[in-house]
């Protein structure tokens, strides 16, 4: 939308998610091309000029659109599988199956992933790639491609693995990159498709999967790599005491001390779990400010336990929330995760204070953010910031009667999406994605995930 057109929103509530959590019971916004040009309390300001459309958004609940941290998008062809293992054991089990993986199939993942995610409010997704197996194509080309098509705001984490079986890693050894491979992989990936513009639609972080899957040097010199270039580092962290045990047992120290001894400790630094943090962990985290992307449900899913998220914001550590692959947490829904972050952590110690509905709604747009290091482009309702924003539909049956829009939103049912604008552009109405055709891609991700099984079968 050119930047002198406008689309005005009224008649809704309104939860900014700025610094000061400013909340409209009724208001407006007006979007100016792909900013956000004006909000406030009442009817929108007589005498704008330029105004294309007018939304009369009446029972809704307009929020920052969801920014997911946390995602492996090739695993949408794999859900279903290994549902009663813990991390180790499900790695093992499906390995051998995401090793066959083609372009044809990581696009189609991509595509089933980017879209449930889309018609359910993420409007800034993520997607941590990290296996290349040799001859599949050009695959970080087809995930960005998905992603531009469905017209989300992206980061690629350009993940590898270089510690095989030979090495006593989980992968299968033509699964992984070399150590110079990866890293010039990365870079390639990096230069031809990371834009550091305010605006930017694409970006991308250098992202070695795990302690257990890379081996030092390619964390040490992938840190390094990341910083060469000027873009953030991404990679799984304390997930289980499987990991924990690993890491004492290979590097005589746990995973925190083992990142920080390798430069993975940084503000431009955030990883994935976190589940196993003890207090000096967090301390570290919060020294340096390193982001967290908190997956509750896969978590769940897994049994890796309960991420101490209360004690990581208390302590001023950046926490964000992610879906994580499909193959552990088969909704593929961030919305969804609003509400199991919130009663999952009130399992903990913390008990009915772990956390509430505000905060819930804060990890999941302001405080992705951060973690992505886009905070001062968008995560939340702000003049200037970039036009991304969801209109939630609160007043049906499912909702009417929670007096709260943002208790609404985070403790009842996932809400439905009448519309979800990126960059001033409307990609979802009424629940489906404008971009997209859903049901070609429902057929796609069957007949890929098909293949998928009947190529890993024949070994």
């Amino acid at each position: 939308m050119a930047a002198d057109l406008r689309i005005v929103i009224e008649n809704c509530a309104i939860a900014t998610v700025d610094a000061n959590d400013t909340e409209y019971a009724s208001g407006y916004v007006v979007l100016a091309g792909n900013r956000i040009e004006s909000l406030g309390a009442g009817t929108a300001p007589e005498g704008l000029e330029n105004v294309v459309r007018r939304i009369d958004a009446s029972g809704h609940l307009v929020t920052p659109g969801l920014v997911n941290t946390h995602h492996h998008f090739y695993q949408w062809i794999t859900r279903g599988l290994a549902t009663d293992h813990n991390l180790f054991d499900w790695l093992v089990a499906l390995y051998p199956v995401w090793a066959r993986i083609d372009e044809p199939m990581v696009r189609a993942a991509a595509q089933g992933s980017l879209a449930v995610m889309a018609r359910g409010g993420v409007t800034t997704a993520m997607d941590h790639h990290y296996v290349f197996p040799l001859g599949s194509g050009d695959l970080s080309g087809a995930i960005i491609g998905a992603a531009r098509d469905m017209g989300v705001r992206f980061t690629l984490a350009r993940g590898s693995m270089d510690r095989s079986e030979k090495d006593g890693g989980l992968p299968p050894d033509f699964a992984v990159e070399t150590l110079d491979g990866a890293l010039a992989a990365t870079e390639e990936t990096v230069r031809q498709h990371h834009d550091s513009s305010f605006d930017a639609m694409t970006q991308v972080a250098v992202a070695p999967c795990s302690p257990f899957s890379v081996s030092t040097e390619l964390l040490r010199d992938g840190a390094q790599l990341a910083r060469r270039l000027g873009v953030r580092l991404h990679t799984h962290g304390s997930e289980t005491v499987e990991e924990e045990k690993f890491c004492h047992e290979l590097f005589g120290m746990g995973p925190t001390d083992y990142f920080e001894s390798t430069g993975w400790l940084g503000e431009d630094v955030w990883m994935a779990h976190c589940v196993h943090m003890n207090d000096s962990d967090i301390a570290a985290f919060a020294r340096t400010r390193t982001g967290v992307a908190h997956c509750p449900s896969s978590n769940a899913r897994l049994a890796a336990g309960i991420a101490r998220v209360p004690d990581m914001l208390a302590a001023g550590v950046p926490v964000g929330l992610g879906v994580d692959g499909t193959a552990s947490n088969e909704s593929g829904e961030l919305h969804t995760e609003l509400r199991n972050a919130l009663l999952i952590n009130r399992l903990g110690p913390h008990r009915e204070a772990a956390l509430n509905a505000r905060q819930a709604l804060r990890l999941g747009t302001y405080g992705g953010a951060q973690v992505l290091g886009r905070a001062a482009e968008t995560g939340s309702l702000e003049p200037g910031k970039l036009a991304d924003l969801v209109l939630w539909k609160l007043d049906t049956v499912a909702h009417a009667s929670i007096a709260d829009p943002v208790t609404a939103l985070v403790f009842g049912a996932a809400a439905p999406v009448t519309a979800s604008f990126v960059d001033g552009r409307q990609i979802v109405e009424n629940g489906r994605l404008l971009t997209a055709d859903e049901d070609a891609i429902a057929r796609s991700t069957r007949d890929e995930a098909q293949r998928l099984a009947r190529i890993a079968a024949q070994g």
